[in-house]
């Protein structure tokens, strides 16, 4: 027997062929009266299969036959082309009606999953106002005969919810960036003080939803959520709400970030900031709604967080290599990691979940936790190279050898910068040779001080640190930048070239001052001390050796007795009323350095070494 849609492919072959039919548009409107939406799949299998029996006539010897089945192949062309028209057309409608037939038909445990993967700014065609607008109609109809007694979200609830974040967003959206301009802000609320003016507290001004407001005062109040913003169970239609509102207020403003020509790279920096600080809120919801003992409400808004991890780890300007700490840390920092820790271990590999693994484990290196963060760069690293996705498989390779570099295991540091090196050039990554450069000098520079390396070993480091700093300043790469300009002087301080070990230390010390690595600017000062000393600059000697042993005792770090043992030897050589009359001469250097306190505690620390010797 033949299908409804075989017929109506074979009726359009023969009206055109006859000549009743001479234009697309009408080809389209016999379409549109003879399809129905979902049942796409039926017609272009049909459609295929008339296609391929025609061709076969193409070869036909009779010619007559020949040239009937090449008029036919014209008319399928045509009414294919019109057919990929009207399923582009009716995708929208056909998403649409099958979300809704998934909430209405669906397990109810399943409900929250189904809606949020309506939502997801990664579907090729999530739902927009109108649509949902629609759905919630829907919803609200098929409401009126569900049964009481549900094991998840009944469907008035989800509809109610979209329609009060739809509701809200209207209000919200003409006011998206309004708190630049009214308090001339650039944070987005997460910095270390309190910031009242911020969007968040804007953002509550303007919005109707009693609970959404609330939870906007509390994060711009405390830039965490607590009990005071979310004190009671959650109602599911005001949580829907949330996600409406949040989802368009992050878009939108990393829209407009991104869109900002006046200056790119800040435009950049505020959409990373966008996409962290969304993910922090996120976050805190979840752990909140947890504690109130909200499970499923809970996992859906660690499925709202993944989404917009998962949109992040597609731009272009996704930080590979940095660039979270300037958006990004203390407390909402180790939130986001605490949190996506154990939950993310059981999302699937993807070259996504790699690139998310990355941004974690760097972030773990900085706030010392080595272990963790290795585990991360390795996991990373596999899925990078099972997805093929050689920039992430580059910098995980970067990051795992900083990591083992920071734990001193130098041997494997230079393994895996030289590996990342040599990939990084075959697929012309410029961003990751200067990675790798800066790994592979630095990790040669700090294995030869912990174990004396002959000078020709140390000259042939300096061309990898050169390439290093000058690859790092074309891509604006400042934390390899100024690794490599600190390994640099010190690999001229080794071979004695003071002046050259000067100049590139200063230059190091800028750049890290400029990117806030304090246990950089401690080291780069630390060596001027020496290199000054070694060019018999003493009275600057004293004042950087005098700075970089505060700072690195204030950091925990033994290191700070390399400038002791400097400045200790001279104080003899001066004798203590020099020496201190010379320190009395940088006081107005130091207190803007190191404050008073840290003046006043310079030379006590210096008796504490000296008593250490004896």
């Amino acid at each position: 027997m033949t299908s409804p849609y075989q017929m109506l492919i074979d009726q359009l072959v023969t009206d055109t062929l006859k000549g009743k039919i001479q234009s697309k548009q009408q080809v389209y409107r016999r379409l549109q009266q003879g399809l129905e939406p979902g049942s796409g799949e039926l017609f272009e299998r049909a459609l295929a299969q008339t296609l391929a029996q025609v061709e076969q006539g193409l070869t036909e010897a009779d010619e007559f036959k020949q040239a009937k089945a090449q008029r036919q192949q014209r008319a399928l062309k045509m009414i294919e082309t019109e057919w990929q028209r009207w399923q582009a057309d009716n995708q929208a409608s056909a998403v649409l009606t099958g979300v809704a037939a998934e909430l209405v038909q669906g397990a109810a445990t399943e409900r929250l999953t189904t809606l949020l993967t309506a939502l997801d700014p990664n579907q090729p065609q999530p739902l927009d106002r109108d649509q949902l607008r629609q759905l919630a109609h829907t919803l609200h109809q098929a409401a009126t005969t569900e049964p009481e007694a549900q094991t998840g979200p009944d469907l008035k609830a989800l509809a109610q919810g979209l329609e009060q974040g739809l509701t809200t967003w209207q209000g919200l959206e003409t006011e998206v960036v309004g708190w630049i301009f009214s308090a001339g802000q650039s944070s987005l609320g997460f910095g270390d003080r309190r910031e009242t003016q911020g969007p968040w507290a804007f953002w509550g001004k303007q919005t109707q939803l009693p609970s959404l407001r609330y939870l906007f005062e509390d994060v711009a109040l405390n830039q965490n959520v607590t009990a005071a913003g979310l004190s009671a169970p959650l109602l599911t239609a005001d949580w829907v709400a949330w996600v409406v509102v949040l989802q368009r207020l992050q878009r939108a403003l990393v829209n407009w970030f991104d869109q900002q020509p006046y200056d790119p790279k800040a435009g950049k920096r505020l959409s990373i900031a966008t996409f962290l600080s969304f993910a922090v809120v996120w976050s805190q919801i979840a752990r909140r709604l947890s504690q109130l003992g909200q499970v499923s409400l809970a996992q859906g808004s660690f499925q709202v967080l993944l989404q917009g991890l998962r949109q992040f780890a597609n731009q272009p300007y996704f930080p590979l290599y940095g660039g979270l700490f300037t958006a990004l840390s203390g407390e909402p920092l180790r939130t986001l990691l605490d949190y996506l820790d154990q939950p993310l271990q059981q999302v699937p590999n993807t070259a996504t979940k790699g690139r998310i693994l990355t941004l974690l484990g760097y972030s773990q290196r900085a706030m010392g936790n080595y272990l963790q963060a290795m585990a991360f760069h390795q996991q990373a690293l596999t899925i990078a190279r099972e997805a093929q996705d050689s920039g992430c498989e580059i910098a995980s390779l970067n990051h795992l050898s900083r990591t083992a570099a920071a734990q001193q295991d130098y041997e494997t540091a230079l393994g895996h910068s030289q590996r990342a090196l040599m990939l990084a050039r075959q697929q012309g990554d410029t961003l990751g040779q200067a990675n790798a450069l800066a790994n592979l000098g630095s990790s040669q520079v700090a294995q030869g001080q912990a174990q004396i390396l002959a000078p020709e070993q140390y000259e042939a480091v300096l061309s990898y640190l050169e390439q290093g700093v000058t690859l790092a300043a074309q891509v604006g790469d400042r934390p390899s930048q100024a690794l490599c300009a600190n390994s640099l002087g010190i690999a001229y301080l080794k071979l004695g070239q003071y002046e050259a070990a000067i100049h590139a230390l200063t230059n190091g010390l800028q750049i890290a001052q400029a990117i806030g690595d304090r246990f950089l600017v401690a080291s780069n000062l630390a060596h001027l001390a020496a290199s000054q000393q070694g060019s018999d600059d003493l009275d600057q000697a004293i004042l950087t050796g005098g700075l970089a042993m505060y700072l690195f005792n204030q950091m925990g770090s033994d290191d700070w007795r390399q400038p002791a043992a400097l400045l200790s030897i001279l104080q003899g050589q001066m004798g203590p009323e020099a020496f201190q009359a010379t320190l009395e001469s940088h006081r107005p250097q130091i207190l803007a350095a190191i404050g008073v306190d840290g003046y006043d505690y310079l030379l006590p620390l210096l008796t504490r070494y000296r008593e250490t010797l004896g």
